[in-house]
């Protein structure tokens, strides 16, 4: 894992080493924190980061999920951002946004425990190297019924964990799951899309996080001229779809080419899935300026 000079705790910058938290913080033993994931790129301008106002709006609705009280504004958590990508001397990047539930009494109420915030910023490159090979997980995501829509809350990604070892054992790259009623919703961190007939879908299930990078390619699919559009999606479409992709802001773009030991069309990245993987990449590093709208720059 590549490390970095400095995190950011409390409204502090602390060297890497001294980024520290006590045994008895509640959310190592109860899974209350939220988070977010930003990336960074180094574009034409420099450094930028693609999307960061939303990534803070989510940030800050997953803390009201859970009655947090971060005791700092979006825009003094977006200018520590800043300073910290600046001062580990961030190009290409993942920025963790963190709050968290911290020492207090051990039981599980969390009344009277102090929220802690912290930010880490590394180098980054790819999270994926390789085109993919997924299966049908047999845990199921939760449903809205036992979460919170649209909230990253660490705790719900436990779930997510049973998923990825059931897959890793059975020797593929990343698990599928589906919802409580059979349908598909999303990767374990990551949503998905499939082309059918030139065409992208996208689950619309709300056991699904409906991310980011998700938004972003639906609005880029669209003023490319290719139709793309949310609905319920059946594991049976997955597998006999032409393209597969996840995508999320840690994997970006990944192309998958085997769902349930079944090849997905020739066993290669789509002609589709490519073009959208290039028109997203282009997008964040910069060389797209209708898009500068999503970029901070540093």
């Amino acid at each position: 894992m590549s490390k970095a000079r400095f995190a950011w705790m409390g409204g502090k910058f602390v060297k890497w080493q001294d980024a520290k938290v006590h045994i008895l913080t509640h959310a190592l033993h109860y899974g209350s924190s939220i988070f977010e994931g930003i990336h960074s790129y180094k574009a034409g301008k420099g450094t930028a980061m693609f999307r960061l106002d939303d990534h803070i709006n989510r940030f800050f609705n997953s803390a009201d999920a859970l009655s947090m009280k971060l005791g700092f504004t979006k825009k003094q958590i977006k200018k520590a951002v800043k300073e910290l990508v600046r001062r580990n001397n961030i190009g290409n990047g993942y920025i963790r946004p963190l709050a968290y539930y911290g020492y207090g009494p051990i039981g599980i109420f969390p009344k009277g425990v102090p929220t802690d915030v912290a930010l880490v910023a590394i180098p980054w490159e790819h999270y994926y190297s390789k085109d993919l090979r997924i299966i049908a997980s047999n845990f199921r995501r939760h449903s809205e019924k036992s979460a919170v829509f649209g909230t990253k809350i660490g705790g719900n990604y436990a779930n997510s964990i049973l998923a990825m070892y059931e897959a890793r054992k059975k020797g593929y790259d990343e698990a599928l799951m589906l919802d409580e009623k059979g349908y598909v919703a999303e990767g374990p961190a990551e949503n998905i899309f499939i082309v059918k007939n030139g065409c992208l879908i996208t689950p619309n299930s709300r056991s699904a996080l409906h991310g980011i990078t998700r938004n972003s390619i639906l609005e880029i699919s669209k003023d490319m001229g290719i139709g793309a559009y949310e609905r319920k999606v059946r594991l049976n479409e997955v597998e006999n779809a032409d393209e597969v992709f996840f995508c999320g802001t840690a994997t970006e773009v990944a192309p998958v080419v085997e769902v349930n030991n079944k090849k997905i069309w020739d066993g290669k990245a789509g002609e589709v899935t490519l073009r959208i993987k290039n028109k997203y990449m282009d997008i964040v590093r910069g060389k797209d300026k209708k898009y500068f709208k999503w970029l901070t720059f540093i």
